[in-house]
């Protein structure tokens, strides 16, 4: 068994979709950065590798590499998902917590579950999304971001 923890934040940026863990969530502004913004998938990735010895999203999609400039994360994902599952393990489960003060999650975190569920191959009953608040702590708590926790377990 081995346990992987992932982490990502970002702030947002007017004029560009949200998007998280592959679904569009409508009524707010996306996230800055190289790629699509997707910082559950981010995060998730991030776990992925750490908990198989594969490195970190920076040193398999950098963003100094114009190929994934805009990229999407989903895609990001699933190549990852092959790669864990070729050094020789299966994901287990996904456990992860979304902080954020908008947009409420709630509404969204079935769509996100299951979505999460088919880039990785596993049932959905596998998959847990949690969204917090960070009680207007911070600059999450600000409402001028989003901050994303990841676990998971490979065997």
């Amino acid at each position: 068994m081995r346990v992987g923890f992932g982490y990502d934040s970002h702030v947002f940026e007017a004029g560009k979709p949200l998007v998280l863990g592959g679904v569009t969530i409508p009524g707010s502004d996306g996230l800055k950065a190289h790629s699509d913004g997707d910082a559950v998938i981010h995060a998730l990735i991030d776990a992925l590798l750490g908990a198989a010895a594969l490195g970190d999203i920076g040193s398999h999609f950098p963003d100094t590499d114009e190929r994934y400039r805009g990229a999407d994360s989903s895609k990001l994902l699933e190549k990852v998902a092959g790669e864990v599952r070729a050094a020789g393990y299966a994901i287990c489960n996904i456990d992860i917590t979304v902080i954020c003060e908008r947009p409420r999650l709630r509404e969204h975190v079935n769509g996100i579950r299951c979505n999460l569920a088919r880039l990785t191959g596993l049932d959905a009953g596998c998959v847990s999304i949690k969204g917090k608040t960070n009680e207007k702590m911070d600059d999450v708590g600000a409402g001028k971001g989003i901050e994303v926790h990841a676990a998971i377990l490979l065997s």
